[in-house]
């Protein structure tokens, strides 16, 4: 699996730029992808959405940076150094939707398949089969990734939200909840894996 995490200058990915791209190769976790880019000429942007990232109105247009064409070339080159190419995440569709309508917007051949794994899919389940109390919001779940990274004994993240250092945080959730262990060494003196709870 490659662990995926996007931020962009918006939730459309058909008006809305990339911004960065980070990844992590599920089963070789020093394999790691991080790159940025400006936003494409005329992409819609959510004043919303660099609250949450961080980027600015000057960095999203400098252009110094690569573009993002450049940066789904280098991210679809990275992928040939992964076993298995199948998008993981936190709801990775949004960030599948983002990379693919990157590369149709500039003919770039997309060679990954439409299934993806959703951690909090996996999360889900997982509070089901232990009999905890899945959180709801307006009756819809409200397990988000600081949901799933409490229940992991991850900390929260702090600050403005960067591709890469969420693609980590989700890789190790991952590994934690399918198989109650730590694949990345940063991670493995934070409350380390617990055994993977019994069902009630």
């Amino acid at each position: 699996m490659i662990v995926v995490d996007v931020e962009s200058t918006g939730v459309d990915p058909r008006l809305c730029s990339l911004l960065s791209v980070g990844a992590i190769d599920f089963d070789a976790p020093k394999n790691q992808f991080y790159m940025e880019c400006r936003a494409f000429e005329g992409a819609h942007v959510e004043r919303e959405a660099l609250e949450v990232n961080g980027f600015s109105n000057i960095a999203i247009h400098d252009p110094g940076k690569a573009s993002d064409r450049e940066v789904v070339r280098a991210f679809l080159d990275w992928l040939k150094s992964c076993r298995e190419w199948t998008l993981a995440g936190q709801n990775p569709s949004f960030d599948r939707d983002f990379l693919q309508e990157t590369a149709h917007r500039y003919h770039l051949n997309w060679p990954l398949a439409h299934r993806t794994v959703d951690l909090h899919s996996i999360a889900y389940a997982e509070f089901l089969r232990i009999g905890k109390a899945i959180p709801r919001k307006s009756n819809h779940s409200a397990i988000n990734l600081e949901a799933i990274l409490a229940h992991v004994g991850l900390p929260a993240r702090v600050g403005k939200h960067n591709a890469l250092e969420d693609a980590k945080l989700e890789a190790e959730a991952l590994s934690r909840l399918i198989w109650g262990r730590n694949p990345q060494s940063e991670y493995a003196s934070i409350n380390p894996a617990r055994p993977i709870p019994k069902a009630r």
